[in-house]
C-alpha cells in the first residue's frame, strides 16, 4: 500500500501520523509531502524515508498514492494559512486514491455533525482505517 501523508505549517500532525502509520503498517510505502520545508523536515524526523516539499511534489505524489492522509484543509484551496494552492487541492481531490481526512477545525473550516475528538483519537481512527484497508481488497469495493 502506497500511503501519502500531507501536512503544512510545522508538520506536527504529519509527524504523528507518520510515526503511527509506520508502527502499525511497517510494510507500507509511505511518502510525506510538506507544504513547506519545516513540515517536511518534521515528518522526516517522524520516520518518513521518502519526503518532499511543495506543490509539484504533492501533485506527483497524488498520482502515485493508494491512500492520501492529512487534515481536511488539503482539499481546500488557500487552507492551512494559504499553504494549499488551488492546484494542490485539485490534485488531492482528483486523485484516484482513497482519502482519509482529519476534521481539524482550523483555518476557518469547520465540519458539522462530528463528535469532538482529540487529535490522538483521530490518529487512532486513521490507523484503524488503514489497517482495515490493508486487510481487504479495497480497490474493488
Amino acid at each position: 500500500m502506497r500511503i501519502l501523508v500531507v501536512d503544512g505549517q510545522g508538520g506536527k500532525l504529519g509527524k504523528q501520523l507518520t510515526e503511527r502509520i509506520l508502527s502499525a503498517l511497517p510494510q507500507a510505502e509511505l511518502t510525506a509531502v510538506g507544504t513547506n520545508s519545516t513540515a517536511t523536515a518534521t515528518m522526516h524526523k517522524g520516520g518518513a524515508v521518502r519526503a518532499a516539499t511543495g506543490e509539484n511534489a504533492l501533485i506527483v505524489a497524488c498520482r502515485r498514492a493508494d491512500v492520501i492522509v492529512g487534515p481536511v484543509g488539503i482539499v481546500i484551496a488557500d487552507a492551512l494559512l494559504g499553504e494549499i494552492t488551488p492546484a494542490m487541492a485539485a490534485a488531492v481531490g482528483a486523485s484516484e486514491a482513497v482519502r482519509i481526512l482529519l476534521p481539524v477545525n482550523k483555518c476557518d473550516t469547520f465540519i458539522a455533525g462530528l463528535r469532538d475528538a482529540t487529535i490522538n483519537e483521530m490518529l487512532d481512527d486513521v490507523v484503524d482505517m488503514l489497517v482495515r484497508l490493508s486487510q481487504t481488497d479495497w480497490r474493488k469495493q
